[in-house]
């Protein structure tokens, strides 16, 4: 394995799969920082950024709440109403994640550690960060698993489940564009194996 320093990699895969216990796993096992693309989101959204004043100019500033931040439901009644508008914001919000997350990759490789950097999204295919990571890992869980996960845990119904899912990338995309595929429909343990084998060549630690 390829070992910049930090190694970057960038972990996808659709909702249900189990990203979450991975990437906790990840955390507590090895010495990295970890970035989900969500949050940075949130980040780069904040007062007085670019894309804070980009997004008001866009939707107008009673987005606003009352501590003139971008109250993130008004925002979303906006934009889902709208498949043009969300397209617009998308085309502001993820290149801003993107110029972020490579400022804090930049910095890290500077400085020489950690030793894994990783990204979380599931948008990471389409949003092109294969040309970017050192590999793009894909989370699988077959589709029953995932449907049986939502539905317990966030208590989505069938048919929203079976809309989300259909929203994402096929199984195939998701394959032909990463670099190594963990299959979570079962054990974590048999999950957490996998991951070991691949970070072979990195410190395992315990924090």
């Amino acid at each position: 394995m390829k070992q910049n320093k930090p190694f970057f990699i960038g972990i996808t895969g659709g909702v249900g799969a189990g990203k979450s216990e991975i990437l906790r796993y990840i955390r507590t096992h090895y010495d990295c920082v970890i970035y989900l693309a969500d949050e940075v989101a949130h980040e780069v959204e904040k007062k007085a950024t670019p894309c804070f004043e980009a997004l008001c100019e866009l939707l107008g500033r009673d987005i606003l709440g009352e501590d003139g931040e971008i109250d993130k439901s008004a925002m979303a009644r906006k934009i889902f109403a709208d498949p043009e508008l969300l397209r617009q914001v998308n085309a502001l919000v993820h290149p801003a994640v993107r110029v972020f997350l490579l400022e804090k990759l930049s910095e890290a490789r500077k400085a020489g550690k950690p030793e894994l950097f990783f990204v979380e999204a599931a948008l990471l295919i389409e949003c092109g960060y294969g040309e970017l990571v050192d590999e793009m890992w894909y989370i699988y869980a077959d589709a029953e698993t995932r449907k049986s996960r939502l539905m317990q845990s966030r208590g989505y119904s069938e048919e929203k489940v079976g809309r989300i899912i259909a929203s994402q990338l096929s199984e195939e995309a998701y394959r032909a564009n990463s670099d190594f595929v963990i299959d979570n429909s079962g054990e974590l343990a048999e999950s957490f194996r996998r991951i070991d084998d691949r970070l072979s060549g990195f410190t395992k630690t315990e924090h």
